[in-house]
């Protein structure tokens, strides 16, 4: 039993950081009605930005801190990821905002080539660390409740927790904020959204902005558990399924999506593993997506669209 928790809270804390990714793509589609193919990237981008500005700012500024490194660090590189979101609003979406949504969707395959390119030509294309300052030694946890205890990993802890909190702070942002508001007002139709005055471009600035914060804190967490490196954009694709799953439109969903199939892949890759082969875990997630674009296309969460003839 002990084995089998260890195994599910781990999946959990995995499928969070799914969900954060996930967060992004549902930012962008719920503004734009587009799928952003670019947070992959964007997450890339950001983990990339922290990792080398961490480097670079402490030595700079002699702070041996490096705790209030880090912070420095994180603060320029979410300046950097907004300096983005505004370049990409202003050169790609803005001039693209009446075309079909085929053409906004080939637009964020662009900027995707783009930021990866980019991303090397600027801050180098080496592995590169992020140092949270968090022990890699695991927490032994319920050791009077299971035999030999619970073993946690710290970074899947603070993972979790941070990931808690935003997804905390972006709910209250659509529910509570009239900016929240405002985006889920253009969500629903970009014509009547202007006709009331809502600037679409502003919308958009604060929503790549915000999914540019989603990513950093993705690209942060994941590069800290496995090394800041190109494979990352292709990590981050894993979250495709979970918006697929959670549904387009849905911030709940994309945490439900997170949790269902970072639990399922664990589960399946340990018990399932040694029956069938291993790789389940690469495929899985790919396989439940398809079933439910078979059974329920919107998602769990997401609205079913009716179309009146």
């Amino acid at each position: 039993m002990g084995f089998f928790l260890e195994v599910v809270l781990g999946g959990l804390m995995a499928g969070l950081l799914y969900a954060l990714v996930a967060l992004g793509f549902v930012l962008i589609f719920k503004a734009s009605g587009v799928f952003n193919f670019a947070q992959g990237a964007m997450v890339l981008f950001a983990a990339l930005a922290m990792a080398r500005l961490s480097e670079w700012i402490p030595p700079a500024l002699g702070i041996e801190n490096k705790m209030l490194g880090n912070i420095v660090a994180f603060v320029l590189a979410a300046l950097v990821m907004v300096a983005v979101a505004w370049v990409i609003e202003r050169l790609v979406l803005r001039p693209l905002v009446a075309q079909e949504g085929i053409v906004l969707l080939m637009a964020t395959l662009g900027v995707t080539y783009f930021l990866d390119g980019f991303g090397q030509t600027i801050w180098g294309s080496d592995i590169y660390k992020i140092d949270l300052g968090i022990s890699k030694e695991p927490l032994l946890v319920l050791q009077d409740t299971f035999q030999g205890g619970l073993l946690l990993n710290r970074d899947d802890i603070a993972a979790a927790i941070m990931a808690m909190a935003l997804v905390a702070v972006l709910a209250l942002f659509f529910q509570k904020t009239s900016t929240g508001r405002a985006l889920r007002a253009v969500a629903d139709d970009h014509q009547a959204a202007q006709s009331i005055g809502i600037p679409l471009d502003r919308i958009w600035v604060i929503v790549w902005s915000v999914a540019g914060f989603v990513a950093l804190v993705a690209g942060m967490i994941w590069g800290s558990k496995l090394g800041v490196q190109f494979s990352l954009a292709i990590l981050a694709l894993k979250a495709l399924p979970v918006v697929i799953l959670g549904g387009f439109t849905s911030v709940p969903g994309a945490i439900v999506g997170g949790l269902i199939i970072g639990v399922g892949e664990k589960v399946s890759e340990v018990y399932l593993g040694p029956v069938i082969g291993g790789g389940i875990e690469n495929w899985f997630a790919y396989v439940l997506a398809l079933v439910f674009l078979l059974i329920r296309p919107q998602g769990l969460f997401g609205e079913k669209i009716i179309d009146r003839v």
